[in-house]
């Protein structure tokens, strides 16, 4: 369609994203899994796998007990959008299912893998620059 953008955000990765963010508002505070899937409308079950990347890549502490909940491992600041989306999808942009960097084509269609890789470079020049802290402070945050 003529004039319209392609971009691809999985829900997978728009959960992750706001579940980050809404825990990065209530810090210091632990922010439980079920007020967090209810506030933010995010399937509990599906919630629950998304904070255990989250964790298991280092971007979360969960609390356990009647009081626990998760917190942040680092501060927002120093949390990029890029690592969250890494954290839960794996690269930012694959062609084919592969990673970009090991695309090859041959013949006339020999530059599109400098293509690939230039889309890749200008995701992660705005997702890698975009801390949670910004987003936090500037929800209308663009480029």
């Amino acid at each position: 369609m003529e004039g319209e953008r392609i971009v691809y955000v999985s829900a997978r990765t728009d959960y992750a994203v706001r579940a980050m963010l809404a825990i990065a508002a209530e810090h210091p505070r632990l922010v439980k899994a079920a007020g967090l899937a209810a506030a933010q409308d995010i399937p509990l079950s599906f919630l629950q796998g998304i904070l255990l990347d989250l964790r298991r890549a280092g971007l979360l502490h969960s609390h356990r007990g009647v009081d626990g909940g998760y917190s942040l491992a680092r501060p927002a600041q120093e949390i990029t959008i890029g690592d969250v989306v890494r954290a839960v999808g794996g690269a930012l942009t694959t062609v084919r299912g592969l990673p970009t960097a090991t695309t090859t084509y041959r013949g006339a269609a020999t530059g599109l893998r400098d293509v690939w890789v230039a889309v890749e470079e200008a995701i992660e020049g705005v997702v890698d620059h975009r801390t949670l802290a910004e987003l936090s402070a500037n929800p209308t945050l663009k480029n």
